[in-house]
């Protein structure tokens, strides 16, 4: 898989340079820095498409309920890397985020992973719906 194609199939993509800080004793980046590749994509998608905008007086916003990695191949220092993802599964109250890491030295997809998203009332500690604007941005995304 090339870099374009890469693209085709995460549309929102970051790109990022792989830190001297987050390789392990095998000198190879941990994997527990793959999550943080996701995350970073993942708010970064957030902050685009508008869904943590007023959640300091709602409460209200997306939250990880589950997420999982599949590590294709070891990441080194020094590399440059493209974060991607994209949604599917989309509903009233949740969505599945696929990610994806690209290795640019490697020319390859290092990484592939989900998270599942459900929108929380961090307030009241519960489940809820998303709220419409949240719905509407994302189903233009989705189209």
């Amino acid at each position: 898989m090339g870099l374009e194609k890469f693209k085709e199939q995460y549309p929102f993509v970051i790109k990022e340079k792989v830190q001297w800080g987050e390789l392990d004793a095998f000198l190879h980046v941990n994997n527990t820095v793959y999550f943080r590749y996701f995350e970073r994509v993942r708010f970064a998608y957030f902050e685009e498409f508008g869904l943590l905008e007023n959640f300091t007086d709602t409460g209200i916003g997306p939250i990880l309920a589950s997420t999982q990695c599949r590590f294709r191949t070891a990441l080194e220092y020094p590399d440059t890397i493209y974060i991607g993802t994209y949604i599917t599964n989309l509903e009233e109250d949740r969505f599945l985020m696929k990610y994806g890491i690209y290795s640019e030295n490697q020319d390859l997809l290092a990484a592939e992973g989900d998270g599942f998203i459900i929108y929380f009332n961090y307030k009241k500690k519960a489940k809820t719906l998303m709220p419409d604007r949240h719905l509407l941005a994302l189903k233009k995304d989705f189209a």
